[in-house]
């Protein structure tokens, strides 16, 4: 094994869905990640707690994301729509990782435990949503309910972007379940 290869951040991701996709997320350990990867088990735990980490090392920059999206909305906005403009930044952002998202899911489907993570995930990004309307001047429970709602049609929006078939825009499914969340809260 050489000294120092560049990307091995990107080669342990690389390696842990494979083997995650070719053996199970069980059956994988960190030492055969960082085999497939090329370099050492104390690399691997640089960059990942654990190997379920590989899969949630972007849950701090996606919240950070949505946060930073609904502090730059437009003053007047109300509240959902400046959720909205957070989950316009969130599909710019998926939308070129679709294949990637797509394993990643598959992945966590079969594994109870990173089901719960992923529940976990998506609570953690609600309540940072409504902390940052909080910041806004949203009262509670608006700032909450806001944030829950704009959670969940990211959810919908995302499953329905990875489950379709050909290349569907995520930013154009983020819209219309935003939309019909509208229609359905207006009695509509």
């Amino acid at each position: 094994m050489g000294r120092w290869e560049p990307n091995a951040r990107g080669r342990l991701e690389q390696a842990a869905m494979e083997l995650y996709s070719e053996s199970g997320y069980e059956q994988t350990t960190v030492a055969g990640i960082a085999r497939r990867a090329g370099l050492t088990e104390r690399t691997f735990f640089r960059y990942y707690a654990d190997k379920r980490e590989v899969l949630f090392a972007g849950a701090a920059s996606l919240q950070e994301l949505f946060v930073t999206a609904v502090a730059g909305a437009p003053a007047a906005a109300a509240p959902i729509d400046a959720v909205a403009a957070a989950l316009d930044a969130a599909a710019s952002l998926f939308q070129e990782r679709r294949e990637y998202s797509r394993q990643r899911q598959r992945i966590i489907a079969a594994n109870p435990e990173l089901q719960e993570r992923e529940l976990i995930k998506l609570a953690s990004l609600s309540a940072a949503l409504a902390g940052a309307l909080r910041e806004r001047g949203v009262a509670e429970p608006a700032a909450s309910l806001a944030a829950q709602a704009g959670t969940a049609v990211f959810k919908i929006a995302f499953e329905r972007w990875i489950d379709g078939p050909g290349e569907p825009d995520m930013m154009r499914l983020t819209r219309e379940s935003l939309e019909e969340l509208k229609a359905v809260t207006a009695g509509r």
